[in-house]
């Protein structure tokens, strides 16, 4: 028997749990200390109104025979499916029911969908990165080839010259420097693309963050993007679904490679390997994307938005260079004083008890950054800027 060797080529550890086990550490030696976490990006606001109750309903349902739902199918209900694309529609989007698939998350869907390609495949990723897509490619054994994302370039890299590619991964609004691609970029990533014969994952998870009607919410408002790119969504920003688990992923028709239809393929790998979301949280997403859901939505996400806002003025006031949180939850700023990722996470937490995220676990180019997010409730917020424009402020 052989295990899966690739796996010794990962770290020891993913890079929140690191940060977990340092904030526990930290927190017995001082019980007192009253921390504020601003590091993973999980939301502190309940999910709406609206998606509560149907959520409720449709647990009810189940619990009566004559609206029991079983097994559902595995690519989504169709009320769900259908939902979807009438938001797509309000962003001028066009995309059939069939193109859509429900999952428990972008996360998990970013992970399987490499189920598709061949271990041969190169696969281009920007660097800092969210690491799902470099330790999913990693286990697998792929080459990875780094763009590279830095001050220059607003941590937004653009198709290199002379590089070969098969599988691309793009996130806008990116996780984690909170940069967002214009029509412009995107589309030059979508000609590369197509010349290749590559495949782009664009993660889209943060769309419901962009304001500015100049960019881009999907890369399907791109022309082209149909027959090369795949867009993984989630409800867990827009809808506060992180506990609840549901996102979608959206493949055309057009996507063929290798003589083979990549939405057919798709629908082969989910309806092998997973059994579906179940009917209640589907329910509750309908509901989250119903007129008076988004509405409610939107309140939570302008929260967090005033949020960003707190921070980014903060950072200004204080001379620290800084990129995102606008059109984005992610602010993404130079360590202070010419501090290392890891010294200044170490700093923050103990003179100002702040928990941040050190930019050098998101890939090299992260080192000397540091990644906070807009996600905590206001006052803990503020109360995090003024502690550290106490220790920073000079």
């Amino acid at each position: 028997m052989k295990i899966n060797s690739n796996y010794k080529n990962l770290p020891e550890s993913y890079l929140f749990s690191k940060i977990a086990k340092k904030v526990e550490e930290y927190t017995a030696l001082h019980p007192q200390a009253q921390i504020i976490r601003m590091g993973i990006g999980d939301v502190t606001l309940p999910i709406c109104e609206k998606a509560a109750a149907a959520f409720v309903k449709a647990a009810a349902e189940q619990g009566k025979a004559e609206t029991f739902h079983g097994y559902g199918p595995e690519q989504g209900y169709d009320f769900l499916r259908n939902t979807i694309c009438a938001y797509y529609e309000s962003i001028g989007v066009h995309t059939a029911a069939s193109d859509i698939f429900i999952s428990d998350g972008a996360k998990s869907d970013l992970g399987n969908i490499l189920d598709l390609f061949d271990q041969d495949n190169t696969v281009l990723i920007p660097d800092p990165v969210y690491p799902v897509y470099l330790d999913t490619n990693i286990m697998a054994g792929r080459k990875i080839v780094f763009l590279d994302a830095n001050v220059d370039n607003g941590f937004l890299p653009l198709p290199p010259q002379g590089q070969r590619a098969d599988i691309i991964y793009l996130c806008s609004p990116n996780n984690p420097t909170g940069g967002v691609y214009n029509r412009k970029q995107l589309k030059e990533w979508v000609d590369f693309a197509n010349e290749q014969d590559a495949v782009i994952l664009f993660d889209a998870a943060y769309e419901s963050f962009i304001l500015d009607n100049s960019l881009p919410r999907s890369i399907f408002e791109i022309e082209g993007a149909k027959t090369c790119a795949v867009e993984f969504c989630s409800l867990s920003k827009l809808a506060s679904f992180t506990g609840t688990r549901c996102g979608y992923t959206v493949i055309s028709e057009e996507l063929m490679r290798g003589g083979m239809s990549v939405r057919k393929m798709w629908l082969r790998r989910q309806t092998t390997k997973f059994n579906g979301v179940s009917y209640p949280v589907q329910r509750a997403a309908e509901a989250a994307f119903s007129p008076e859901g988004l509405r409610e939505c939107r309140k939570h996400l302008d929260v967090y938005q005033e949020n960003a806002g707190i921070i980014t003025d903060t950072l200004t006031s204080l001379g620290i260079w800084h990129v995102g949180g606008k059109n984005s939850p992610y602010v993404w700023m130079q360590c202070p004083d010419g501090m290392k990722s890891w010294e200044f996470f170490d700093d923050l937490l103990d003179k100002a008890h702040v928990v941040g995220t050190p930019g050098s676990g998101f890939g090299k180019n992260g080192e000397g950054f540091f990644r906070l997010t807009a996600f905590g409730t206001k006052a803990n917020t503020a109360e995090a800027m003024e502690r550290i424009r106490m220790v920073y402020g000079r």
